[in-house]
């Protein structure tokens, strides 16, 4: 049978999931179940034994990252590249659709995808525009962004009255802000899903079309989907039947994405008689990990029942530290940290700290640069949030699409070409008294006399360097790229680093079209970056989610911070809370640290705080349980104030890395590195035929060589 290979290596309830090929499947897959080796084995299995085309298969995920990976595993097995795959996220796959159909509802094919700062940048404007505190821009943006995951309209929310937390300031910056995104030819994200469902809703026909396409459904990470996801995959599938979803709702963590763990109930409802298949044996982490995670999790009421278990036998107990204050939490994770790196075993990039807010980072990050530990904190600045990107790509949408306001908005001065406020401003009056884009304005001024000569000159140059541009649409992104650099004198002044930034973007851009290159950018996450190797990774509990590490310190278990406070008034916010703290323990392979602090400051003020209510699910007989007493004096520090009018005491290493010692039992050895102060000092060195020996300094009775 030629399709043996993709069935023996698996275990019989995945079996049981991939020989499921009529009728829907629900597929509940507990942490590190090996999920994704049945989604691209059934894929293959599809594809060999059922004859499907890559054409015909819709796979669904929610990374970037994901679905390369699967493309890559699913080209190996079935050792042929994939041609004209349907493999990606729910946003570039409704891009394509959209690429192919949007004309039947009213947009142009070439429209322009914002991103969250786009997004944000365009609710600022109108909220400065319709005279509503324009601080509130990013919950705004956000809050329309989850009417639309639940597939609401302006309209709709607008004759909702008190539904949906209806406000008649929200309902105006609602309807403006689509008003501007259909004028500009744009989308966002959201609209990418929910324009795609009602395309889908109000044609009959091109759904049709697309139900035919589409023989087969696999849906990744289901219990993050949000309703508008939901309906999309439901409305493809409903005339086949045939597709299969893969979640766990133990995992739901995206609530505030608008994310809705109860569509696997959906589901069940709108796919009666449909098989469940539950994978439970793992495949990362030990027992005790599991043990510890399972009993917290289990706590969780209206949950579908899973019990994890692995042959990879017990391994190390989970540790909990309970310290006096944040800043001994932090000291005591990069000691800890320093000590298992200096074992050998392990390298940094194979651990990972995670907090439930970001501003638990700054006291590790103190920590780990003062044990000289390399750390990088996942989850900042992407490289195409930065401003020089920013800039050139907004360039390039004017290229495919010189109506896009936001864009336009944006370079219309960058660099400085003397177009100033009060400009500006007369443009935006003119766009709005025209109900046309500002770049429409902009010709129209120009037409009109209206301004001094000085002004026109400015804004005819803008036009001209516009209609360049986009005469230009045909040519390499790279060379388009060079051109922009060229015409505006963007890059004088730059530094060296930014310059190095736009080369990067070049480089990623060769040989891709404008048009496709622009749709790869817009639809890049944070999810999809990579984070360098033989670096501690550092973040938050939900942008864990999705990776593993050998090792994971979990920080912060207190009431306050794990449950966030926020969540004490609702029981289903304190369910995803314990969800988020199971998802980030089932990260671990090997080790699984947690920790807590008696004292912590949380926004500039310093709180008692109590261990995290959790933490009373945890089996002790899993767990190693310490306590550390608060201190009854505080050591100086290297550049750090004594308080007391004292200079600061400069900690001296007497042995630098790559010195050669000799001990009396040892001999010569290499110093490998020293750390600690006074008489907790220590030093690692490397004996030549011993090994790594780590030494207490004052009882070592080392010789410099």
């Amino acid at each position: 049978m030629a399709t043996e290979h993709l069935i023996d290596c698996l275990n019989p309830q995945q079996k049981e999931a991939l020989l499921h090929t009529e009728g829907p499947l629900l597929i509940l897959a507990g942490a590190g179940s090996g999920k994704t080796r049945v989604i691209t084995h059934k894929y293959a299995y599809l594809a060999e034994e059922k004859r499907l085309k890559p054409s015909n298969l819709l796979t669904v995920t929610f990374t970037n990252k994901a679905a390369e990976e699967m493309k890559h595993r699913i080209s190996s097995l079935l050792s042929r590249d994939l041609h004209e795959c349907w493999i990606g996220t729910f946003h570039s796959q409704c891009n394509r659709i959209l690429r192919r159909e949007i004309r039947a509802l009213g947009y142009r094919p070439e429209f322009v995808i914002y991103d969250e700062s786009d997004q944000q940048s365009l609710v600022r404007h109108i909220l400065r525009e319709l005279n509503i505190y324009e601080a509130l821009y990013k919950g705004v943006a956000s809050r329309i962004s989850t009417l639309k995951a639940s597939m609401i309209t302006p309209e709709r929310f607008l004759s909702s009255g008190d539904g949906y937390g209806f406000d008649e300031k929200l309902a105006r910056v609602y309807m403006r802000y689509q008003d501007e995104l259909k004028r500009c030819n744009a989308l966002d994200f959201d609209d990418l899903i929910m324009l795609t469902v009602r395309l889908f809703e109000e044609h009959p026909e091109i759904l049709r079309r697309y139900q035919e396409k589409f023989q087969y459904i696999l849906v990744d990470e289901f219990q993050d989907t949000n309703y508008a996801q939901y309906m999309l995959v439901k409305l493809l599938a409903s005339a086949h039947r045939n597709i299969s979803v893969v979640g766990d709702d133990d995992q739901s963590i995206y609530r505030f994405r608008g994310a809705e763990a109860k569509n696997i109930e959906r589901f069940e409802k709108d796919f009666p008689g449909c098989r469940v298949v539950k994978l439970e044996q793992n495949y990362r982490s030990t027992q005790n990990i599991l043990d510890v995670s399972g009993s917290v999790i289990a706590a969780n009421p209206f949950r579908k029942e899973k019990s994890l278990w692995t042959e990879r036998g017990c391994g190390e107990k989970v540790h909990f530290y309970w310290l006096p204050t944040e800043d001994d939490e932090a000291k005591y994770i990069a000691k800890l940290i320093r000590d298992i790196y200096l074992k050998g075993k392990h390298a940094f990039g194979d651990i990972a700290i995670l907090y439930r807010i970001n501003l638990q980072s700054r006291a590790i990050e103190e920590a780990l640069r003062r044990e000289r530990i390399p750390y990088r904190v996942v989850g900042g600045v992407s490289f195409y949030e930065r401003r020089e990107i920013k800039d050139i790509i907004s360039y390039l949408r004017l290229v495919v699409n010189p109506h896009d306001n936001v864009s336009l908005r944006r370079i219309i001065n960058t660099p400085p070409r003397g177009i100033g406020a009060a400009t500006l401003n007369k443009i935006e009056h003119e766009s709005k008294r025209k109900g046309t884009s500002l770049f429409d304005a902009i010709l129209s001024i120009c037409t009109s006399k209206s301004s001094t000569q000085g002004v026109i000159d400015r804004l005819q140059g803008l036009t001209e360097l516009i209609k360049e541009l986009t005469s230009l649409k045909k040519e390499d992104t790279p060379e388009i790229i060079t051109h922009i650099l060229e015409k505006t004198g963007y890059a004088e002044g730059l530094s060296e680093e930014r310059l190095q930034n736009i080369a990067e973007l070049m480089a990623s851009a060769e040989g891709v079209p404008v048009k496709e290159f622009l749709d790869r950018v817009s639809l890049v996450t944070r999810l999809d970056e990579n984070t360098p190797e033989n670096m501690v990774s550092l973040m938050t509990l939900h942008t864990a989610k999705g990776l593993e590490f050998p090792i994971v310190f979990i920080v912060g278990l207190e009431e306050g911070l794990m449950p966030y406070f926020k969540a004490f008034d609702s029981e289903e916010e304190l369910c995803e809370e314990r969800r988020l703290l199971y998802v980030g323990m089932t990260r671990a392979r090997e080790m699984l640290f947690l920790s807590g602090a008696r004292k912590r400051r949380i926004f500039s003020k310093l709180q008692e705080q109590e261990p995290s209510r959790f933490l009373a699910d945890v089996p002790r007989d899993c767990c190693r349980w310490i306590e550390k007493a608060i201190r009854r004096h505080e050591k100086t520090h290297p550049h750090k104030s004594t308080g007391n009018g004292k200079r600061p005491v400069s900690i001296k290493i007497p042995y630098k890395t790559g010195c050669r010692v000799k001990h009396p039992k040892w001999g010569v050895g290499v110093v490998r590195d020293c750390y600690g102060e006074g008489d907790d000092m220590k030093v690692c060195v490397n004996f030549p035929g011993v090994g790594l020996k780590r030494l207490a300094l004052k009882f070592a009775n080392l010789e410099r060589v």
